[in-house]
């Protein structure tokens, strides 16, 4: 029973990591292009396509950062270097951060 649980784990991460490259991209450009169509609206030269631009940047890569730290954590409690209670307080932590 645990290793098909682990198994659907991997497989999960697996997906999960796969699909980053998609929200990268669809963060980055849906942002550099919200921003020139604000820009041709309001005439504005080019102050908003920056803006989201590098607001699309910091939310592409800020996917990542949470990838990876969910996925060290997640290594660590299986290998036993966190303490019981440091690992149940992250366990609720995400829990928290997926559902709302």
């Amino acid at each position: 029973m645990k290793k098909k649980k682990k198994k659907a784990t991997v497989v999960f991460e697996m997906a999960y990591a796969s699909s980053l490259g998609i929200a990268l991209v669809i963060a980055i450009f849906g942002s550099l292009l919200l921003g020139v169509f604000i820009d041709r609206k309001l005439g504005t030269g080019s102050i908003f396509t920056i803006l989201f631009l590098v607001i699309g940047i910091i939310a592409g890569f800020r996917n990542y950062y949470i990838f990876i730290k969910r996925y060290l954590s997640d290594e660590a409690e299986e290998s036993g270097e966190l303490r019981e209670d440091e690992a149940d307080s992250k366990k609720r932590i995400a829990e928290k951060n997926r559902d709302g």
